[in-house]
């Protein structure tokens, strides 16, 4: 049997970390994954999917992206149940992601939602690290011989 989930979405919220009784961290987020087709007055609708990740992982990811945040997750899907405080049962289905990528470095981010919606993004202590960017004058050109290339 294959259970294997692929998602590429933005965050709609920044993701919940909490640590349960054994100490083991897990956190929760939603994703909005866009739709392949536009409805009749040609907008493209989402689907806005539950995932939640587990341990370093997930401290790794409420470290690293917010809301907005462009994210590739790997996972698989889980269908689970509980009773909630009125006695009725509830059936919860959610990604359960064992890898993410980061798909935006933070600059991109600032820039594009600047343009698109004026939106401005904290990280989770109020400021971006401000190391600079080694790479920020990528129209030089390095001069690298066949001799450098390990292959």
């Amino acid at each position: 049997m294959i259970n294997r989930v692929v998602l590429t979405g933005r965050l709609t919220r920044n993701p919940d970390l909490r640590t349960t009784g054994s100490g083991i961290s897990v956190a929760t987020f939603t994703l909005a994954v866009d739709r392949q087709y536009t409805d009749a007055q040609g907008k493209r609708g989402a689907e806005f999917i539950s995932c939640v990740i587990w341990r370093k992982a997930a401290e790794n990811f409420c470290k690293f992206t917010s809301k907005g945040s462009l994210v590739g997750v790997d996972g698989r899907i889980q269908t689970r149940n509980y009773n909630n405080a009125d006695g009725q049962r509830v059936y919860v289905t959610e990604v359960v992601v064992d890898n993410f990528a980061l798909l935006e470095s933070k600059k991109d981010r600032l820039v594009n939602n600047s343009e698109n919606n004026g939106a401005n993004y904290t990280s989770s202590n109020g400021n971006w690290d401000q190391t600079p960017d080694p790479f920020a004058e990528a129209g030089d050109t390095i001069d690298i011989s066949d001799d450098d290339l390990p292959f």
